[in-house]
């Protein structure tokens, strides 16, 4: 029997391909479930088979009907993904690769620390950014990654650890694929979903101003901004994106962005000898963030092949660190991790795609 679904403005014909559960959030699939005829509960009853309890096949599903299970299982699938490769580094950090369906792989990052795990994912294959200090951009973009392939890295990884954090700071520019990434974040974050806080959970942006303001409105989530310079001309430089959305417009929407009480937001800033590591740049950002509710997050630039930045000296970023510590800054200087992996976003990837 030939039956047309409308999830998401979209017409799916489930006589042409299968519907793959994970691509839906819970009122999508309550309309999936309700097409075939069936109680709209029975979708989150679903929803916590496959996110709560780890469900990879509809037959897992006993609290279901048969015939349920069996119309499932002829109009929908639900996907998963397994890493290619597997790095584990000496500090603990493991990074994976992960092959598509279509043959692109991306990346993601699980950071271990004391009293919680760290996962970094994905967003996009590749990133159409282009920051000159980043290696993901040297593959330019392919395409965007699916509701699907951005929550598969969540629970791929919690098979390994205990993730309690999640970043979206791998590959790609999140707010590039809003709607997959606001589908995932209500997945990751939904009570019937993975469950996570919404305080555990952080996008970044490179900073596309429109897409700001709507991912604060479609979702509570904490939000990283890329700053990694204080004057336009020297970001326009460094991240193209500037151009379109100079530091005026991008301090404006930070300062928009809706935050639950004593949250603040996450400036990253990449420090690069002689770039943007001075005493003179620490001056400016102050002047920059002042008035936001905010941290910043020091990364001393992690170098790779084909690039001729270098990380600053260690004399250069203490320097920068007591300055902002001293004009009251909560302030990370992030260390290093998995130094001796591809831990670096695009490293695995690209010494995959060399050989």
């Amino acid at each position: 029997m030939l039956r047309l679904y409308i999830i998401d403005e979209q017409v799916l014909d489930s006589s042409m391909e299968k519907v793959d559960i994970k691509n839906l959030s819970l009122e999508e699939l309550e309309s999936f479930i309700s097409g075939q005829g069936k109680e709209r509960y029975r979708a989150r009853q679903i929803f916590k088979w496959i996110y709560q309890k780890g469900a990879v096949t509809f037959e897992e599903m006993t609290n279901l009907s048969k015939e349920l299970r069996c119309e499932l299982a002829q109009s929908a699938t639900i996907s998963s993904l397994m890493p290619e490769v597997v790095e584990v580094s000496r500090d603990g950090t493991r990074k994976y690769l992960f092959r598509l369906v279509d043959g692109n792989t991306i990346e993601s990052v699980l950071i271990p620390e004391e009293d919680r795990n760290t996962l970094c994912i994905s967003s996009q294959v590749g990133c159409a950014m282009a920051c000159e200090f980043c290696l993901t951009g040297t593959f330019k973009l392919t395409r965007n990654l699916s509701t699907a392939e951005i929550v598969n890295q969540v629970c791929a990884a919690g098979q390994d650890a205990d993730i309690r954090n999640i970043v979206f700071m791998g590959m790609g520019e999140p707010l590039a694929n809003l709607e997959n990434v606001v589908r995932a974040l209500r997945i990751i974050t939904g009570e019937d979903g993975l469950q996570f806080s919404t305080r555990r959970v952080t996008v970044s942006t490179a900073g596309l101003v429109p897409e700001m303001d709507k991912l604060g409105r479609a979702v509570t989530v904490n939000l990283a901004v890329s700053l990694n310079a204080t004057t336009d001309e020297q970001r326009d430089q460094l991240m193209p994106v500037n151009r379109r959305y100079p530091l005026n417009e991008l301090l404006a929407a930070c300062k928009r962005f809706p935050l639950p009480a004593r949250r603040m937001i996450t400036f990253e800033y990449v420090m690069i000898k002689e770039v943007n590591d001075s005493l003179d740049d620490a001056k400016r950002l102050v002047k920059l963030v002042s008035g936001i509710p905010c941290k910043i997050n020091l990364i001393p630039f992690n170098e790779h092949d084909g690039c001729s930045f270098r990380k600053p000296d260690q004399a250069a970023i203490d320097i920068f660190h007591k300055y902002l510590l001293d004009k009251h800054f909560t302030v990370i200087t992030r260390s290093s991790r998995g130094a001796d992996i591809s831990a670096a976003c695009g490293q695995l990837r690209g010494k995959l795609e060399k050989r």
